[in-house]
């Protein structure tokens, strides 16, 4: 199975230049892209990427010598129209919005290849077409691939690339574990296993806010406001990652030790529409945990089992299998009127979606 990697580089400033190079000329073919695409359909045309690549190739890529400069991969410009394209697609299937243009400095990215020649990957440096050896923070798996992404988060520079790699099935612990996700503890099993949550964003707020104050104080085209921006991007990623750190931790747990995991197909979207809980709902990470999952029982030999959406696991009781008409969002626990069982509600509707792995 394929599985992909991204991990921090460890830059000198020209090559944090360099970098900064690439992704400018990745920003201007999309926006020269998309500003053509435009142009083309208000006169009547049907634009493609294969379209645009050709022309840009042909008649405006010869005419930027910029373009050409020395110790530029010119394999930018190809993937720039590859992403160009994929928008348009995902917006005529109703997936996602019109294609914007890019700002600089917002979600920097490049994508360059060896001319269809595999790249070796491995250890601390990774030599890079064109653009030369760089090194990373951590250790990178020996393996080989076709391209590789540069992306700049928070003014740091990371690699990321897809390998392949071999299922790795796990000895398990248990044979079924119902999982309920939740916002005041992220997940409870069945198993009366509770994974706490994070909260990384409530515990971050009032630095978020303060940081965004200062920079909203400071001079536009400063360098105090730059480096204010930096920082306040600096602590948005901290957060991100301290979530996705949890998540993986907790999926990880899961894929090892239980043949199947059993959870509930969660309408997030719809779920954010209560704003009171919007925020807390989003700090969780329900999709991100779903996505994880689905890959990683592929990789550990598990098997993922999506409970019905209106499958009334709060409400049921585990013990005689009675079922509350209305269930109230502050009744934490469980209390069943015919049999008298008492149980933490989110270890109840864990217990009654384990018992669907039978089914």
């Amino acid at each position: 199975m394929l599985l992909s990697i991204k991990t921090k580089l460890k830059l000198t400033a020209e090559q944090k230049t360099v970098m900064s190079k690439h992704a400018g000329i990745a920003r201007f073919t999309y926006n020269w892209g998309l500003a053509t695409w435009k142009s083309l359909y208000q006169d009547g045309y049907k634009p493609n990427k294969y379209l645009l690549k050709k022309f840009f190739n042909n008649s405006v890529k010869t005419e930027l010598e910029w373009i050409k400069e020395k110790g530029i991969c010119q394999k930018i410009t190809q993937y720039a129209f590859d992403q160009l394209g994929a928008a348009f697609d995902r917006f005529f299937k109703g997936l996602g919005g019109y294609p914007k243009f890019k700002k600089k400095g917002v979600n920097d990215s490049f994508t360059i290849d060896a001319s269809g020649k595999p790249i070796p990957v491995g250890g601390l440096r990774v030599k890079l077409p064109t653009i030369g050896w760089v090194k990373t923070y951590e250790g990178l798996p020996h393996a080989t691939t076709t391209k590789l992404t540069i992306s700049r988060i928070a003014d740091d520079w990371y690699i990321a690339f897809a390998h392949e790699v071999e299922c790795e099935p796990t000895q398990k612990s248990q044979e079924a574990v119902g999982v309920d996700l939740g916002i005041k503890e992220l997940a409870t099993l069945s198993t009366g296993i509770v994974f706490p949550n994070p909260k990384a964003y409530k515990k971050s707020i009032q630095k978020l806010k303060r940081l965004s104050k200062s920079l909203a104080r400071k001079t536009k085209g400063s360098n105090n406001r730059h480096k204010s921006k930096i920082k306040l991007a600096k602590h948005h990623n901290r957060v991100s990652n301290i979530r996705k750190d949890s998540l993986h931790k907790v999926t990880n747990y899961l894929c090892k030790n239980h043949a199947v995991m059993v959870i509930e197909d969660l309408n997030v979207s719809g779920m954010m529409q209560n704003h009171k809980l919007a925020q807390s709902i989003a700090d969780c990470g329900f999709y991100e945990f779903k996505r994880q999952l689905e890959y990683k029982c592929k990789k550990f030999g598990s098997k993922l089992v999506v409970a019905d959406r209106w499958y009334a696991s709060s409400k049921t009781c585990s013990n005689c299998g009675c079922k509350k008409e209305s269930l109230l969002l502050s009744e934490r626990v469980y209390s069943c009127g015919h049999c008298g069982h008492v149980m933490d509600r989110d270890l109840n509707a864990a217990i009654n979606l384990s018992r669907l792995a039978k089914a």
